[in-house]
């Protein structure tokens, strides 16, 4: 192609480097000097267009914002260095990176996508109302079970292409899935398959899906890469396999030619988000766990989906997979739907809103905001705990908690 894909600093691996160089990774993003000024922070280019060369060549690499722009470029970059893959694909959210990955796939006949029962909805309704019709194959399945995972995968050993879509931990039952394993059951019975991992909860900084075995890996930069709740964003990220080079040279291809790109202005938020990420996780983590522990002791609450938690099921799968255990999870109050509401009403602290990621904390009813029928219970309540002072948060919860009718 001549668009090259130039990378401005080597890229790699993370099982080859110490966490310490992650975090210096993080830390550079987007902090190359400028020659002309010698500013430390990358400008925003917000061009659309670029000049030719007198002999009609694009010697500096650009040539329309559509297809490359040199803000994007470095985003993108920063992601593949931090998920030590080989090159990403910045797009205008979560969902349309999913989308992009769907329908990359959807290029082959008889493409078919093996997903968790317990997807996000957003991604469900894609599958279900949007791909589905145009000829995708589409199978719920357990990803917490590989035994089922490997089965499912045998009997769509023929499709073209088949994606298993991960999400781990899971939105918003936090359910956690053994990447390893299922790259290997799935690759022994599909060889023609492409794990995709959605890391969003996890982030870099706690998990490296690239690492485990995984082809692709998708984030919602809305969330904690973003960090602000100030953009809206989503990224892909090709690893080393020949599997999943083959499926994001098609994303590539569509995200030029559909134009799913990430504006320049979004890409420089979403590389800011970045240099703090590192930080910022680390605070997250501790003050979630700290939520955690206080809610499964409370009397007024029936049960904490939290794999920070030793019972939770996935515990030790987590142990294994991620530095830390993440910042959103979900419980459950004494009670049905009137009892959830009362109590997320009563919060003072928490914000009533969706979405996760940001300096803030936030609560929601998670079933009430789901596409119906929701398969979340009435009783649940989602929160992203945030950076402020976890006693603060703690004593907040209990009030209302402890003021509900329960």
């Amino acid at each position: 192609s001549s668009f090259a894909f130039v990378f401005a600093y080597p890229i790699r691996l993370y099982s080859e480097a110490t966490m310490g160089e992650l975090e210096t990774v993080l830390a550079k993003a987007g902090c190359k000097v400028d020659a002309a000024t010698g500013a430390v922070t990358a400008p925003i280019h917000l061009a659309t267009t670029f000049e030719r060369d007198t002999d009609l060549h694009f010697s500096r690499g650009y040539v329309y914002g559509r297809v490359k722009n040199p803000t994007r470029d470095m985003f993108e970059q920063a992601m593949a260095a931090a998920e030590g893959g080989t090159e990403a694909a910045a797009v205008s959210s979560g969902v349309t990176a999913a989308t992009l990955v769907f329908q990359a796939a959807l290029g082959g006949r008889g493409a078919h996508v093996l997903f968790p029962d317990d997807v996000y909805h957003g991604n469900r309704v894609v599958l279900r109302s949007v791909l589905e019709p145009w000829g995708m194959g589409c199978t719920e399945v357990d990803m917490t079970d590989g035994a089922a995972v490997g089965e499912h995968a045998a009997r769509h050993k023929d499709a073209s292409t088949l994606v298993v879509w991960v999400e781990t931990p899971s939105n918003p039952m936090a359910k956690v899935s053994d990447i390893r394993r299922i790259c290997e059951v799935v690759r022994h019975n599909c060889p023609q398959s492409v794990v995709v991992v959605d890391a969003t909860f996890a982030t870099p900084c706690l998990m490296q899906p690239l690492a485990l075995g995984a082809d692709l890996v998708v984030h919602s930069l809305t969330k904690y890469i973003g960090g602000h709740s100030d953009l809206t964003g989503g990224v892909v990220v090709c690893g080393h396999t020949d599997n999943g080079k083959k499926l994001f040279t098609r994303c590539r291809e569509l995200q030029w030619v559909l134009g799913m790109v990430l504006g320049p202005q979004d890409c420089w938020l979403a590389m800011r988000g970045l240099r703090s990420l590192s930080a910022r996780m680390k605070v997250h983590c501790y003050n979630a766990k700290k939520v955690a522990e206080f809610l499964n002791k409370h009397p007024n609450v029936e049960r904490v989906y939290h794999c920070a938690l030793p019972e939770h099921p996935g515990h030790d799968i987590a142990r294994a997979t991620m530095k830390d255990f993440g910042a959103t999870f979900s419980f459950c109050v004494k009670g049905g739907r009137d009892d959830a509401v009362g109590v997320v009403a009563r919060l003072k602290l928490f914000i009533r809103a969706t979405s996760l990621g940001g300096t803030e904390s936030l609560a929601e009813h998670r079933a009430s905001i789901e596409a119906q029928p929701t398969r979340t219970p009435e009783n649940l309540i989602r929160l992203h705990v945030g950076l402020e002072n976890p006693d603060d948060l703690i004593h907040d919860l209990d009030q209302a908690l402890t003021r509900s009718k329960l």
